[in-house]
């Protein structure tokens, strides 16, 4: 029995489209095993994941550490791999085909390429396409990479909601990655003031921050949902995510999340990208294109949200 190995370190709204293709490419090596390589953040998330057999931690550390390339060399070693899926298609998986994992066939955006083909043209398309594109040119039969099945993650935390809500409620995403500040509207606090005059006490609003948001997001008009002070797992925000009524978020993983769970809600995007080309949106999580967020404006969001609401 052969083992197969699938790199995708993240981020989180990556690793969520990731995991149609991960499905794909399980069904077509039933009879292997099916591990993933992730970082530390996904780690229990995806452990839980039915489409692969067993999670490995890459640590990420720089490639200069020279005890780190060993021990993963030799953690690698240990499965005698005959195919790696690089869905992350970085440098350092790059790097990791060259000197790491020499042995296997590798699957790559490179080698995904048609005859004449530049990389750059190739990285145009849209995510879920590109991936599609990739498994093809290795055989692999496509099925549900682009229908994501995230129902494995859904649990019941209609106890934990009790402190938050009896009733239904309106999910916010305010913040984005400290890298891609461009992503961010920044009137989401007259948002919820809004939305607080218009629908009164009928919709709780609030708010999941990660663990570099928490300060931020208790500065906000909301509700902060938290566990022991401490920001919620990835399974717990799916499944909170697939209990609101109603999201807002800017252009960041939990997007991602609400369109394959095909929940009512909104995403805003500025000229950083397009909504197209990384998938998000559905037909009932729709998306707002502005070229400058600072130029969109709340009473514009607010109409949208009625609209859906009313």
């Amino acid at each position: 029995m052969s083992n197969i190995l699938i790199i995708k370190h993240g981020s989180l709204g990556d690793l969520i489209q990731a995991n149609g293709a991960i499905q794909d490419i399980k069904n077509s090596f039933k009879t292997s095993k099916v591990l993933l390589l992730t970082t530390r953040a996904y780690l229990e998330f995806m452990s839980a994941c039915p489409y692969i057999d067993g999670v490995l931690l890459d640590k990420r550390l720089p490639r200069w550490n020279l005890f780190y390339l060993n021990d993963l060399r030799n953690l690698l070693s240990r499965y005698n791999f005959s195919h790696v899926f690089d869905l992350q298609n970085s440098k350092r998986t790059k790097f990791y085909k060259k000197y790491i994992l020499k042995k296997p066939i590798w699957s790559s955006s490179e080698t995904s390429l048609n005859e004449g083909e530049k990389l750059s043209d190739f990285n145009e398309d849209s995510v879920l396409n590109r991936m599609e594109k990739q498994l093809k040119k290795s055989d692999i039969i496509i099925k549900n990479t682009k229908k994501i099945n995230l129902t494995w993650s859904i649990k019941d935390i209609s106890r934990n909601l009790k402190q938050y809500t009896n009733g239904e409620y309106i999910l916010i995403f305010p913040f984005c990655s400290k890298k891609h500040i461009q992503k961010k509207w920044p009137y989401f606090q007259e948002l919820i003031i809004k939305i607080k005059e218009i629908y009164k006490n009928k919709y709780p609003i609030l708010i999941a921050p990660g663990p570099n948001e928490i300060i931020e997001a208790k500065k906000m008009k909301a509700k902060i949902v938290l566990n022991d002070n401490k920001s919620i797992d990835l399974s717990f925000l799916v499944s909170l995510i697939n209990s609101a009524k109603y999201i807002i978020s800017n252009d960041t993983g939990p997007a991602h999340i609400c369109t394959h769970l095909n929940k009512k809600g909104i995403a805003l995007f500025g000229n950083h990208t397009t909504a197209k080309k990384v998938n998000i949106g559905s037909t009932n999580f729709k998306t707002v294109t502005v070229n400058q967020l600072s130029q969109l404006k709340v009473n514009e969001v607010i109409e949208n949200i009625k609209n859906d609401l009313d």
